[in-house]
């Protein structure tokens, strides 16, 4: 349990949030939402003592224990990844250094000897004959291979490092959980695999992340971060997005009467909890809906961008051919014969175990990278445009934000750029700034524009949603839900695969499995996990 009490956080003039009093309870699940800026990581750097806030206490229960997704890749590079995820239970890695140093002494005696029985039986106590065994359950869950696990930490990957760091966060069962954007560089599967552990953790998760399914599939509550308060609500992301969006409707027709608001809000809620209880994602243990105040619900100040995808024509009935493509890295073979067409209105999300996979794919039928052998054509009436995963070389430049996109416009008029800039949200000074000092997100969304300037009929996306803030991610798929045309793309969002893709095309060493099904029936079907075994083995 963490408590909260009279929490105010300012930096300068400029004030976070205040006034917050807030309880987290064991046994539930708080995902922390909120615009970029508002103070998400912020806030539970609070609650971990990390940043002292202006006023206010944080407290939790007698003699728990905190854990945190630690943020530095680099603090435990000298150490083993098996030891990293031990460090994760302080008390339970200074009783082993204590225990083990005074068996080492060569001159053992009376004194070492009743010291070495009360740390014999407060290891027992914490578990501590089953704890490596525990850590390497988790650090295969998560991905990392047996051989890897008595490997310094320095010679892992960063993606690697992300997966120990996670797994020493979950290691010994803690009272209290923080993690911030903790999906960040972990495949479908391994985010699944997150999804079930935390749905059956029976202790307090705080957790920030952009990831809607993620979210959906662990949160019992919401905290949204908005108007310089942090506000609690019962259920997950997707029931605090609709009931925002039906109070901004409701906020929008005036005339409606008290009584007919009230009534509609409540139909909202019983209709939402009905289909919860039948959804995929819903744990046994949790109920989603538990009360709401009605007056509570407001309208979020958060802005949308406006991303709107046109084509300038109907494509016609031939997409794309691909025939016999095989492509390898630093020999390691990436897909082989790779054979596919594309039919109208396909929107295909392509996955595989090895993520350059798909990026090697995109960049062959975009006409940057060449295939060992086979090849593609394009339909005579397709016209494309390609959000690449790789994008820090289009903003080497000096240019401001208009200068930028006029690149990649046939009508460079400037009133004309600005209207594309506007609907990704940029304004005012923010045309000025030089794209070279540009953040992650902001180069994203200057992607989009320059996307959304080629009126194309056929949209490629390289893992879409990276950088992006959960707004940017909700315009974005509701978008390509509506786009009129067709869509290859990868990414690592369940829900955008879910509600975008009508066909899922697996790209393996040994061959493909194709299939013209949703996502959900497809990491479920026992034909598919039967055909997966095979070609990965």
């Amino acid at each position: 349990m963490i408590t909260v009490n009279n929490l105010d956080l300012q930096f300068g003039k400029r004030i976070l949030f205040q006034d917050v009093n807030l309880k987290f309870t064991s046994g539930n699940c708080y995902g922390i939402i909120g615009a970029n800026g508002a103070g998400k990581s912020t806030f539970l750097k609070i609650l971990s003592g990390e940043t002292e806030p202006t006023r206010g206490i944080v407290s939790q229960g007698p003699g728990e224990r905190l854990s945190v997704l630690s943020q530095d890749h680099f603090a435990f590079d000298e150490y083993t990844v098996i030891h990293t995820v031990l460090m994760g239970h302080d008390a339970l890695w200074s009783v082993m250094n204590e225990k083990d140093a005074l068996y080492a002494k060569p001159d053992f005696n009376d004194a070492d000897g009743i010291r070495v029985s009360d740390l014999e039986e407060r290891f027992a106590e914490m578990e501590g004959w089953n704890a490596e065994s525990d850590a390497a359950s988790l650090l295969s869950g998560l991905g990392i291979k047996e051989d890897l696990h008595y490997s310094l930490m320095k010679d892992l990957s960063g993606k690697q490092k992300v997966r120990v760091l996670l797994a020493r966060a979950l290691f010994g069962q803690p009272d209290n959980l923080l993690l911030d954007e903790p999906t960040n560089d972990l495949d479908l599967e391994t985010v699944g695999w997150l999804e079930n552990y935390l749905s059956n953790f029976e202790h307090t998760v705080l957790v920030v992340s952009h990831d809607r399914h993620f979210l959906d599939s662990v949160c019992t509550h919401t905290v949204d971060i908005d108007f310089g308060k942090l506000q609690l609500f019962a259920g997950n992301y997707s029931f605090w997005y609709e009931s925002s969006q039906l109070a901004l409707r409701q906020q929008q027709q005036q005339n409606k009467k008290a009584e007919e608001k009230k009534k509609e809000l409540e139909e909202f809620i019983r209709r939402f909890s009905a289909n919860v209880a039948k959804s995929k994602q819903t744990t046994s243990r949790k109920k989603m809906i538990e009360k709401l105040n009605i007056e509570e619900i407001k309208p979020s100040s958060r802005r949308y961008p406006g991303i709107i995808f046109t084509p300038s024509r109907e494509p016609g009935n031939q997409i794309l051919e691909v025939k016999g493509l095989t492509r390898c890295v630093e020999g390691q073979t990436l897909f082989r014969d790779l054979n596919f067409n594309v039919e109208k209105d396909d929107k295909i999300v392509f996955i595989s175990r090895d993520p350059r996979a798909m990026t090697a794919l995109f960049r062959i039928i975009n006409g940057e990278e060449k295939a060992e052998a086979g090849s593609y054509q394009w339909g005579q009436t397709i016209t494309t445009a390609c959000l690449p995963l790789e994008n820090a070389g289009y903003f080497n430049s000096d240019y401001n934000l208009i200068e930028w996109l006029s690149q990649f416009a046939a009508d460079t008029n400037e009133v004309y750029l600005k209207g594309f800039l506007g609907r990704m949200l940029f304004s005012g000074d923010e045309l000025l700034k030089k794209v070279s000092v540009l953040s992650g997100g902001e180069k994203m969304r200057c992607m989009i524009s320059r996307m959304m300037l080629k009126d194309a009929n056929t949209l490629i996306l390289d893992t879409p949603t990276n950088h992006l803030d959960l707004e940017s991610i909700q315009a974005f798929n509701n978008t390509l839900q509506a786009y009129r045309g067709n869509i290859l793309f990868a990414s690592h969002d369940h829900e955008f695969i879910q509600t975008v893709a009508n066909r899922i095309i697996e790209l393996t060493p040994k061959g493909i499995i194709d299939r013209m099904m949703e996502y959900d029936d497809y990491i479920t079907d026992p034909v598919v996990a039967g055909l997966r075994e095979k070609l990965y083995s």
